[in-house]
């Protein structure tokens, strides 16, 4: 295979690379690697993934189920609410706004 010297397309994945970059931005690849194909994983030594990983179990094993509100938290803010109504609509009928 020729030297690559950016501009142009990658010879690895076709991804163009601008001029003063030194390695493809969407393959890795680069001239240190001589435009491999593995150079986007070259000493990351990084595990395959297994083919049953459940995203979801693993979430709930490590973080957690979703806390759920109970029915009085999601109500006090409908009183809060309610009494604050009630404060600004007394003051206004007080200092003759309404």
């Amino acid at each position: 295979m020729p030297a690559f010297k950016p501009p142009g397309d990658c010879p690895i994945c076709g991804e163009f690379v601008p001029r003063g970059l030194v390695s493809c931005p969407a393959c890795g690849s680069c001239a240190n690697s001589g435009w491999s194909e593995e150079a986007g994983y070259d000493g990351l030594d990084l595990p395959d993934a297994p083919e049953d990983f459940d995203y979801d179990a693993f979430v709930e094993r490590e973080f957690g189920g979703r806390r759920k509100s109970s029915h009085l938290s999601g109500n006090l803010w409908w009183w809060v609410a309610l009494v604050l109504l009630i404060i600004i609509i007394v003051t206004g009928i007080k200092s003759g706004r309404f």
